[in-house]
């Protein structure tokens, strides 16, 4: 299975467009000077190679966001979702140094469930930005992940966008997770425990990101709660709730290492998923408790 994932295609966003994809739905028409098109772009990371894949930037941004607002992120079909996994979406404002959790997709990325099929059931992600991300023209959107099924890699995806904001002049928020990396934590293949790995998500550094590029960190292991990726209300659980509860699907944006060396800076139809609870289950579906909480603290991290 390792071998059949070694040799086939991968995953990568189509938009917004990462440094420098060649098939974005909205494609920049100039590249930087001396920048060529990447057409491996949904190869992983080298272990020792660059998160990003490249320092340089677009020449202007290929989306602007409003802090607040629901975005969209689609991928490629035709790739290979390697058994789903665990995924991070997340933003620099210090290029490229120190990336923030905004979302994140644990166990299931490219899924509904657990699956060993080798077709991606799901091509795009819809969520909100928090509302207290600051104005830059400078942010890089990150996707990153760490695959359920195959050899141990690590892929990233990066795109320069202009984020607007609402007044908030910093946002705090947990360091993204790296992974199957030189320096970093090996994440072991899955073999159908979609829990593996997960303990790098649950506790990690908490950082603060400013519009001009600042940042400031301190460790923590407590529930984020002033800049929860969903805004909603932070819920108490009794001891009887924690005990039927499923601790893995509790999630939130935590990383297991905090900063990224300077060194490293150097057609399926598809279909959609989108944070609107309304949206993650047929009307006609009995849905338990353990769903319920769910909805409301996917992207919680565990006390």
């Amino acid at each position: 299975m390792a071998l059949i994932a070694s040799v086939s295609a991968h995953m990568t966003m189509i938009d917004p467009c990462p440094r420098f994809g060649a098939k974005c739905i909205h494609q920049p028409a100039t590249l930087p000077a001396g920048a060529q098109l990447d057409y491996s772009i949904t190869s992983p990371i080298p272990a020792d190679g660059i998160l990003c894949k490249s320092n340089t930037p677009w020449p202007t941004p290929v989306a602007t966001w409003t802090a607040g607002q629901s975005v969209t992120v689609q991928f490629q079909p035709g790739g290979s979702p390697h058994g789903g996994g665990h995924a991070q979406f997340s933003v620099s404002y210090d290029g490229g140094t120190t990336f923030v959790v905004v979302y994140e997709v644990l166990k299931y990325m490219f899924f509904n469930g657990p699956s060993n099929s080798g077709t991606p059931e799901v091509l795009s992600y819809t969520f909100t930005l928090p509302k207290d991300l600051p104005s830059s023209n400078n942010v890089i959107f990150a996707w990153s992940w760490v695959n359920a099924v195959g050899n141990r890699e690590f892929y990233m995806n990066c795109a320069d966008v202009a984020i607007k904001g609402t007044g908030s002049t910093s946002y705090t928020g947990y360091k993204i997770v790296i992974a199957n990396h030189n320096g970093y934590p090996t994440i072991p293949e899955f073999d159908g425990n979609y829990s593996t790995g997960l303990q790098y998500y649950d506790t990690g550094e908490k950082v603060t990101v400013t519009g001009s590029g600042s940042t400031s960190s301190s460790n923590s292991n407590s529930s984020p709660a002033e800049s929860s990726p969903q805004e909603s209300t932070k819920v108490t659980l009794s001891e009887a709730e924690k005990d039927v509860m499923d601790p893995t699907i509790v999630g939130a944006p935590m990383p297991a290492k905090s900063g990224i060396p300077k060194s490293l800076l150097a057609e399926p139809t598809s279909t959609s998923y989108s944070d609107d609870a309304s949206s993650d289950y047929a009307e006609d579906t009995p849905v338990s408790p353990k769903r319920c909480r769910y909805r409301v603290q996917k992207n919680r991290r565990r006390r």
